[in-house]
């Protein structure tokens, strides 16, 4: 028994989901649309959209207003594209007149861009307005964002074994009582 290199090997994982783990109608009726866009009108732009919409919540990081605005400076009279949420920003004091389409808006932040005079739309209407993705700017929110992420080091090689430096520690406090003893001091074992 060997190895079916034509039907990819032994490589596992790191699949491109081809439809969305969550239930929700909607979505569904979304992949359908824009992965029938994808195909039938070589659309680039409805893949990428295709491909996003079955990504994993996580992966479907949201948007600040604030961070919106700062994007589609210099872009006036594009939509503005997000596959995933966009919130308020409070710091933001004066909003732009913005068309942005996302999969959800909270209330503050539809309600700001619409007193602005911008408007929220859905991906439905877009495709509608603009199916291979003309007059659009694709964005997306900061994934490592979160503060999980925070806890995460990086992978240790030879040349560079500090992957715990500057990594919070999953500590209750970071005060003289807490991990401060093996692993954190020379007298003590080892110092990491």
């Amino acid at each position: 028994m060997g190895i079916d290199l034509i039907a990819g090997g032994r490589r596992v994982g790191h699949n491109v989901r081809k439809a969305p783990v969550s239930q929700d109608v909607y979505l569904k009726l979304l992949v359908k649309l824009y992965s029938f866009l994808a195909r039938r009108a070589e659309s680039k732009f409805a893949a990428v959209i295709a491909k996003r919409l079955c990504m994993s919540r996580l992966n479907k990081a949201p948007i600040s207003l604030s961070r919106l605005a700062r994007y589609m400076k210099g872009k006036e009279g594009k939509i503005a594209v997000i596959v995933g949420a966009v919130t308020n920003d409070a710091r933001l004091l004066d909003v732009p007149a913005l068309t942005v389409c996302a999969l959800r808006f909270t209330a503050d932040a539809r309600a700001r861009i619409t007193k602005a005079g911008g408007e929220c739309i859905t991906f439905d209407q877009l495709a509608l307005r603009s199916p291979k993705g003309s007059n659009t700017v694709l964005l997306r929110g900061a994934k490592n964002a979160r503060e999980s992420v925070r806890h995460f080091g990086h992978r240790t090689t030879v040349n560079n074994p500090h992957t715990h430096d500057s990594v919070k520690p999953y500590v209750r406090s970071k005060g003289r009582k807490f991990e401060k003893a093996r692993g954190r001091r020379k007298s003590n074992g080892f110092k990491v």
